[in-house]
C-alpha cells in the first residue's frame, strides 16, 4: 500500500489521532496524488472518525463494547490513485472512499459509527468545513483476513492498491490467496438470482403505485429498485458491496467496477440531478417526513431511467457470469476497484 500524508501532516496526525504506537509511513514522492487542501482535509475527516468512535464507546456500555481501537485507515479508489479534473468519479467529482479496520467485529457495529456518520454528513452540508463527501465501510482485522484469504476482489485491490492514513503494529495482513474459480460461480450465480428478481418486483411496485398516484410510495419502491440493483451488480462482480442505502454511495461503487453505468444517469442538469438526489433521500424522507414530495415528471423520468440502470446492469452481470470461466480470476477477468479509462466492459 501506499502513503498519503507527508511528515508534517503524519506528525500531526500521530499526536492528535492515535498516540498509542500508530505509525504513519511516509512517502514523499506519493505526495503529488493530491494537492494540499485535499490531504488536509483528510487529515480532518481521520480525526473526525476516531474522535467520534472514541465517543461512541463512552457511557454506561458492557465491558465488551469498551476498548475498542481503529487499526488502521485505509483510502481507496480514485482519490488513492492520484487527483486530476475527470478522473475522481463518474461525474467528475472526488470523494474520500476509505476502509475502517478496527479490533474486534463488535465494533465493526453500525451503531459505533452513527455518530461520524452524522458529523460528516453535517460537517460537509451544514458548516461546509468539508467540501468532499465522504464514504467509509468498516471491517475488523480478522474479517478483512478471512476475506483476503478467500481472494475476495474488492479486498484484495483495496489491500494492494490503497493509501494507509492510519497503521497500528502488530496487526498485518495476510497475503491474498486466489480465488477459486468454481466457489466464485457460484456465488455469483446466487447473488444474480436473487437481486435482479427482487429488483423487478419492487419495480413493478413503484409504478402500480405512481399510477394510482402514491408518489412518496413510488419514490420508496423506486429506491429500493435501484439499491438492489446496485447490490447485485456489485456483488455479481466484486462478491461485495456495502452495507448501505445510500444511492450516491452505491452508484460511485458500481460505476468504478462498471464503468458502462455512468451514462444511466445524466449529470449534464439541475433536474437530473435533483431527481436523482429526491430518489436517494426517499429511503428515508418518502416514509417519514411529511415535506417530502416528488412530482409526476420526475417520478416519470426516474422510471424511465430505472428501466435503462435495469437493463445495463442485467446485461453486465449476465456477460461475466457468461465468460467467468474456471482458468482463474485473471482470465475471467474480474473488475479491480480502481478507476479505469476506457469505459469498456470486458
Amino acid at each position: 500500500m501506499k502513503s498519503l500524508l507527508g511528515e508534517q501532516d503524519a506528525k500531526v496526525l500521530h499526536h492528535t489521532l492515535a498516540p498509542e504506537a500508530a505509525v504513519f509511513v511516509t512517502l514523499p514522492e506519493r505526495l503529488g496524488h493530491l494537492p494540499g487542501n485535499r490531504r488536509r482535509e483528510l487529515e480532518r475527516v481521520a480525526r473526525i472518525l476516531f474522535d467520534e468512535f472514541e465517543e461512541a464507546q463512552k457511557g454506561r456500555l458492557p465491558d465488551k463494547e469498551k476498548g475498542g481501537r481503529i487499526l488502521k485507515l485505509i483510502l481507496f479508489g480514485s482519490c488513492a490513485h492520484g487527483y486530476r479534473v475527470g478522473a475522481c468519479e463518474g461525474d467528475g467529482r472526488c470523494e474520500y472512499n476509505l476502509l475502517v479496520v478496527v479490533s474486534t467485529k463488535t465494533f465493526a457495529d453500525p451503531r459505533f459509527w452513527d455518530r461520524a456518520t452524522d458529523r460528516l454528513l453535517r460537517e460537509l452540508t451544514v458548516t461546509r468545513d468539508l467540501a468532499t463527501p465522504v464514504n467509509f465501510i468498516v471491517h475488523s482485522i480478522m474479517d478483512l483476513n478471512n476475506q483476503l484469504v478467500l481472494g475476495r476482489p474488492f479486498f484484495v485491490d483495496v489491500a494492494r492498491d490503497g493509501i494507509i492514513l492510519h497503521d497500528t503494529p502488530g496487526f498485518p495482513l495476510v497475503k491474498p490467496r486466489p480465488l477459486d474459480p468454481e466457489v466464485a460461480r457460484a456465488e455469483m450465480r446466487r447473488h444474480f438470482d436473487h437481486w435482479f428478481p427482487s429488483a423487478a418486483h419492487r419495480f413493478e411496485l413503484a409504478k402500480e403505485a405512481m399510477g394510482r398516484g402514491y408518489h412518496r410510495e413510488a419514490a420508496f419502491d423506486l429506491h429500493q429498485t435501484v439499491e438492489r440493483l446496485y447490490h447485485g451488480t456489485l456483488r455479481v462482480l466484486t462478491l461485495h458491496s456495502p452495507k448501505s442505502h445510500r444511492l450516491a454511495w452505491l452508484r460511485t461503487h458500481a460505476e468504478r467496477v462498471a464503468p458502462r453505468l455512468i451514462a444511466v444517469w445524466p449529470r449534464d442538469s439541475r433536474f437530473a440531478q435533483q431527481c436523482f438526489a429526491r430518489l436517494d433521500r426517499a429511503y428515508v424522507e418518502a416514509r417519514y417526513l411529511h415535506r417530502y414530495e416528488i412530482t409526476d415528471e420526475e417520478l416519470a423520468w426516474l422510471v424511465g431511467r430505472v428501466r435503462v440502470l435495469q437493463e445495463t446492469a442485467a446485461a453486465i452481470c449476465a456477460a461475466r457470469l457468461d465468460g467467468f470461466g474456471c482458468a482463474g480470476t485473471e482470465k475471467a477477468g474480474m473488475q479491480k476497484i480502481g478507476p479505469r479509462h476506457d469505459h469498456q466492459e470486458t
